[in-house]
């Protein structure tokens, strides 16, 4: 979709002729008799703010309905009640932090069974799967080491199974790759993210492709409650209005942030799929259109917490926090932050070593970006000459 189209797919309000969709800060709507209404009975149900943003959603994936949820979380949580006992997910060994401890503390203990293989080698997908597997679920890229997976070839396996492909298109966004035209089933985001934009805000976002999976999430949204409440509606709905630049800024400033790492002494492998070393770069090339993302995971040569904290504490533009996708420009350090409920054992065969660093790559002049890094970098060298001393 379009720059021109994503913007003109917002709607303005016909009542009014409010150019902005307006916020409907109401718990309730009044009925003319027991079950006759203008379309909205009880906001749980039903929002016009929160339906201005789904339908916007559903655009911009190509999808039959989207579903806005409280968090990111929650909208995987809505997918994995469509689920019962016994049944399997393959998932992305490579799999968000949160996403596994939800998985593996939660619906393991409720009887669905968590395979994790590298879906980057389709082949472990087709090995992996079983009569069982209701789900193939991968994020591409991945969270932190930006692992790329052909979903086009997974897909097809899904179907040859008749389970479902759910794709994480967090990453990626709807400006990059569309996983429902590649065959996918159903597609999730963190609205937090690069759909929000600006680290106002949490959201999820579900985007179905058959209405026959719309009517199952439908039902659980309003049966588990787990909403989007209208102000923050609006937020992402703004956002929305501006992803396509901020987007596409962010991916030039993450690929000139890339080829400096590539160059630095102190690093020891740069995860980015914009880079051509990358394993799937050719993959994301064809899949994400020629868009790589903002974000980049690196490791340090001297593979240490220490080191990793001595660097993500000495940057200026970069900002210390969870999440990415902002227009401020963010880094963290997976291991203690966003994948710390992964035991490290598990981190170590994921690629996420203990000196993994992720960055999140903002609309700041990428040159600045750049001068702000080699600032941290100095920092760790002279620590460690310190230290030698």
């Amino acid at each position: 979709m379009s720059a021109t189209k994503i913007i003109h797919s917002i709607p303005s309000d016909p009542l009014t002729g409010s150019i902005s969709v307006p916020v409907y800060q109401t718990s309730t709507f009044i009925q003319d008799a027991p079950g006759v209404n203008k379309g909205y009975d009880y906001a749980r149900s039903n929002n016009p703010t929160r339906k201005a943003l789904e339908d916007v959603v559903a655009g911009l994936e190509g999808g039959h309905a989207a579903f806005a949820f409280a968090t990111g979380l929650a909208a995987i949580d809505a997918v994995l009640k469509t689920l019962k006992s016994g049944d399997e997910i393959v998932a992305v060994d490579d799999i968000y932090g949160g996403a596994y401890r939800l998985f593996t503390h939660v619906y393991e203990k409720l009887g669905l069974n968590i395979k994790y293989v590298d879906t980057t080698i389709v082949e472990n997908v087709a090995n992996a799967v079983s009569s069982k597997t209701k789900f193939i679920w991968i994020e591409s890229p991945t969270n932190p080491t930006l692992k790329v997976s052909d979903i086009k070839a997974i897909a097809n396996i899904a179907k040859s199974i008749n389970a479902l492909l759910v794709v994480d298109n967090t990453f990626a966004s709807p400006i990059a790759q569309q996983p429902l035209a590649l065959g996918a089933d159903i597609v999730i985001h963190s609205g937090t993210k690069y759909i929000g934009g600006h680290s106002d805000l949490v959201a999820g976002l579900v985007v179905t492709k058959t209405q026959e999976l719309s009517e199952q999430i439908k039902f659980i949204q309003n049966a588990s409650g787990g909403i989007l409440g209208p102000w923050d509606c609006f937020l992402t709905i703004r956002g929305i209005e501006t992803l396509d630049i901020r987007y596409r800024k962010q991916c030039e400033n993450a690929q000139k942030v890339a080829e400096f790492l590539l160059k630095c002494d102190q690093v020891d492998n740069v995860y980015f799929p914009g880079l051509t070393a990358h394993k799937n770069h050719e993959i994301a090339k064809r899949q994400q259109n020629g868009l790589f993302g903002g974000i980049i995971s690196f490791t340090l040569k001297d593979d240490t917490v220490a080191a990793a904290n001595v660097f993500v504490t000495n940057t200026n533009y970069f900002k210390l926090a969870e999440s990415l996708g902002g227009v401020k420009s963010l880094l963290c350090h997976p291991p203690q932050m966003t994948h710390a409920s992964v035991p490290r054992e598990k981190r170590l065969q994921t690629g996420i070593k203990d000196s993994l660093i992720r960055l999140s790559c903002g609309i700041e002049e990428a040159e600045d970006l750049i001068k702000d890094l080699e600032s941290a970098f100095k920092r760790v060298a002279s620590k460690k000459l310190v230290q030698a001393i």
